[in-house]
């Protein structure tokens, strides 16, 4: 019996987000209170994106598509986290547990494509400005959108169904808020260190050399900026890269040290901690440091809320 409901021999038990902490009831009411927060942010920025057809080129067209990211991401793990404390009820099925590892994995290698498109995008446009419509056709952002999402969809799809056949021989207790590759692996009573080897590769391929490209692709187009004669020019610039580099260093920090070291003892207290900033606090943030700063954006914002006030 856990939390008042019998489960059976295939079930996971979720601990939850740090048991152990007195006023969980308070961290919990904050991170629905995040999650509410990010999923108006994120859909609001898709509606002014899509609303606004001077918006219609790749730097915002990926822009959508990395807030469309962070709108389902966070709904794939906050709704369950949150029904599962306050109704007590901390099972989750097999096939619930393997669907929620699925869609996290899926979105989460998306994103590390997207972003990494975006720096391409930036450096197209500060470097070769020239040749930009032709390199960074409507058609071609499309495709490699489309390609980041089938992408994203095969390699969850690989590392969701291999590890959860892995045999559960002790406790199905899983000592996090949500089903995680990292965390599901522990619980197994078979030899998982070929398997453990193959995410590290996967790892670097998506994650070590995204990150290396998009900061190639800065320190190229910090080069270029600093060449600039205009200083408006410059600023705009630097503003635009700044706001992405941001959302980077938030995102690829600390996955990197989930996947890149899980075969070392990390606590469940520190995959915990990563796991929130990463997965839930970020795309809350991720809304306010693109709108903020960008001056397209925040016009387009004045122009729906205009348009609202004469409705």
């Amino acid at each position: 019996m856990v939390g008042g409901n019998a489960s059976s021999v295939t079930d996971f038990i979720l601990v939850g987000l740090f048991p152990e902490f007195q006023h969980s009831i308070i961290l919990n009411f904050v991170i629905i209170l995040i999650y509410i927060l990010a999923f108006l942010g994120n859909l609001l920025l898709i509606v002014l994106i899509c609303g606004d057809s001077r918006l219609h080129i790749p730097m915002y067209i990926l822009l959508s598509q990395l807030s469309l990211i962070d709108l389902t991401l966070t709904s794939t793990i906050v709704p369950k986290t949150a029904s599962n404390f306050f109704t007590g009820k901390r099972i989750i099925s097999w096939i619930g547990c393997g669907t929620q590892s699925f869609f996290f994995l899926m979105l989460g290698m998306s994103e590390c494509l997207i972003l990494t498109l975006m720096a391409y995008d930036r450096y197209v446009a500060v470097c070769i400005p020239l040749r930009y419509p032709t390199i960074m056709s409507l058609r071609f952002c499309l495709h490699m959108v489309a390609g980041c999402w089938i992408g994203g969809s095969i390699g969850s799809f690989i590392h969701t169904v291999y590890p959860m056949h892995f045999p559960i021989c002790g406790s199905r207790e899983i000592h996090h808020f949500f089903c995680e590759v990292p965390v599901l692996i522990k619980l197994s009573c078979e030899d998982t260190s070929v398997y453990q080897s193959v995410v590290v590769v996967t790892s670097i391929v998506l994650l070590v050399v995204p990150f290396s490209l998009i900061i190639a692709s800065y320190t190229l187009i910090f080069l270029a900026v600093v060449r600039m004669n205009s200083v408006k020019g410059r600023k705009k610039a630097l503003a635009t890269c700044s706001s992405h580099l941001t959302v980077v260093s938030l995102f690829f920090g600390p996955n990197i040290f989930i996947y890149m070291t899980f075969t070392s003892s990390h606590s469940p207290e520190q995959d915990q901690a990563l796991s929130l900033f990463s997965n839930i606090l970020t795309p809350m943030l991720n809304p306010l440091i693109y709108s903020l700063r960008n001056k397209e954006v925040v016009a387009a914002l004045m122009k729906l809320i205009g348009r609202c006030g004469v409705s």
